[in-house]
């Protein structure tokens, strides 16, 4: 089994190699909104290397994170959908990617009237070390003991992390978080929760496995840094944000085809989606949700149960995450005609909300419209 540093440099050399070559075996077909490509240099599009398109997520006025952003290009797409005032933010440890993302972007910043876009080197796995300070802090004190180097990391860590706690609106990556070691995973995610801002969202399109990888799979570097063999098995990819603390976690993307099949297992490419949730207070002003269907009722992470048709009462953070997050097409969102006094929500699950507390109110649904 490969050290966390070896596994690293063989990643990094891998895609290295990508960066100055297009290398196929990278690749999983992905249909690209192609009028967002037209701005991008050619190298950029060709040297590529992903299984998904998370950019179709971006938002307007978003600040986007791109972990493993390689040559830029998912960088370069969302700068275009964030508009002015929108940032994009790209973290990659290959030196030869990096150079490739950076070579253009005085040119895309042209084309797009402003720089929107930056670069940084780091460890997806560890989004609070800066290791181009890093690499600066050692050339400068060449003679400095291990002990004072793992202050300077704590100290930069802490003071000055590569990523801001709650600073970034969406988190996108493209078939990476499967070459980080298992031994990171957790620290990973865990990255990716503390720099969201509370209601932000991740993308993630990556690799999964119908059933778990043997470990002789895991321990071949040519599959491991092809994104096969270090796949999540898909009940497990799921589950990893679940337990980080994000809620409605769902496969968005689902391809009908496996990409491999190595030894009967099958991997397949998949785009997940998150949210990090609200901090405020639960508070109960007196909203409801009914569940549209088709399914007779529906769960959450959180223990509340949503029958079909059925005015269930919710706290204000449950009323913003159904009628404005992705679930917003499943549910209609009822405001009371008069808000009640606010006071903390403990309505047990399931609780209905009398037709009789929001008469008057407007019904607000995420799909659809009047027949007035």
């Amino acid at each position: 089994m490969n050290s966390k540093a070896e596994l690293q440099d063989k990643v990094s050399e891998r895609y290295g190699e990508g960066a100055l070559q297009r290398q196929e075996a990278l690749c999983c077909p992905v249909d690209y909104d192609s009028s967002l490509l037209e701005l991008l240099p050619a190298e950029i599009v060709e040297r590529d290397y992903g299984c998904g398109d998370p950019s179709r997520y971006v938002q307007q006025g978003d600040t986007v994170l791109d972990l493993g952003s390689g040559g830029g290009k998912i960088c370069y797409m969302a700068a275009q959908l964030v508009g002015q005032g929108g940032r994009v933010i790209g973290v990659d440890m290959t030196d030869e990617m990096l150079d490739l993302a950076r070579r253009h972007q005085s040119d895309m910043a042209a084309k797009l009237g402003e720089d929107r876009v930056e670069f940084l080197k780091g460890y997806i796995q560890d989004l609070a070390l800066d290791v181009a300070a890093e690499e600066r802090y050692i050339k400068e004190h060449p003679d400095g003991s291990e002990e004072e180097l793992q202050q300077w990391w704590a100290q930069q860590r802490t003071e000055q992390p590569l990523v801001a706690n709650d600073s970034i609106d969406l988190v996108v990556s493209n078939c990476v978080l499967n070459l980080v070691g298992e031994s990171d995973r957790r620290q990973m995610i865990e990255g990716i929760f503390r720099v969201l801002k509370p209601g932000g969202r991740v993308a993630i399109s990556d690799i999964v496995s119908d059933e778990i990888v043997p470990q002789h799979l895991r321990d071949n570097d040519e599959l491991w840094t092809g994104c096969i063999s270090g796949a999540f098995q898909e009940q497990q990819f799921a589950q990893t944000f679940l337990d980080a603390g994000f809620v409605l976690v769902n496969y968005d993307k689902w391809d009908q085809q496996p990409w491999q099949v190595v030894e009967g297992i099958e991997f397949r490419a998949i785009t997940l989606m998150a949210l990090k949730p609200l901090p405020k207070q639960r508070l109960d002003i007196g909203q409801a949700v009914i569940y549209k269907g088709p399914y007779s009722e529906v769960h959450d992470d959180e223990g509340h149960v949503y029958p079909r048709g059925i005015r269930i009462a919710v706290s204000d953070r449950g009323f913003e995450l159904l009628t404005g997050g992705p679930l917003k097409g499943d549910f209609i969102g009822i405001n009371p005609a008069i808000p009640k006094a606010a006071t903390e929500f403990c309505a047990p699950a399931g609780t209905t909300r009398p037709a009789s507390e929001t008469k008057g109110s407007e019904h607000v649904s995420g799909s659809g419209s009047s027949c007035c």
